[in-house]
């Protein structure tokens, strides 16, 4: 019984943070830099799963993203894939239990999920692809990170599956 209460709230928290996507995330100002909470849904999902979930999910969260903004459609599903798979496989390596640990990989993943996906939609060249991938992609991952910071302390007990 225990083990069902545990999962319903690890999927509780996730079906929260994509609400959160769609509600919250708009309103926090420019979207370049505001918090992915698509991305940090996907990547605790990666973490507590197999690197093929993780990927699956990946592409489900990346097709959303390319019918919402169609200009590139396919970039997002691949470099989600690519990080959702990467997350899990990444996670089974380094079994750790740290805060700062997961926010780093939550930082590394969307970082590298904007890098694969400006490159493979090839819609930005020249100095504006260095200053999307030097400037802009870091501080939308710090942004990410943050707020995967924030949810993992403040959710910890429901998103580990130790109950409260």
């Amino acid at each position: 019984m225990r083990r069902a209460a545990d999962r319903a709230r690890f999927w509780t928290v996730l079906l929260l943070l994509v609400g959160a996507h769609f509600v919250v995330r708009p309103r926090l100002g420019d979207p370049r830099y505001a918090p992915d909470f698509l991305l940090i849904a996907l990547l605790f999902l990666a973490f507590n799963s197999r690197p093929g979930v993780g990927a699956a999910a990946g592409f489900v969260v990346g097709i959303l993203s390319d019918a919402l903004a169609p200009t590139a459609f396919g970039a997002a599903a691949l470099a989600t894939t690519l990080v959702g798979f990467g997350a899990a496989w990444t996670r089974a390596l380094f079994v750790t239990d740290n805060i700062l640990v997961t926010s780093l990989f939550v930082f590394a993943a969307a970082w590298l999920r904007d890098v694969i996906q400006v490159v493979a939609s090839n819609q930005i060249s020249g100095h504006a692809l260095l200053w999307q991938l030097l400037a802009i992609s870091p501080l939308a991952a710090l942004s990410t990170a943050a707020a995967a910071l924030v949810i993992r302390l403040f959710l910890r007990s429901w998103l580990d599956g130790r109950g409260s």
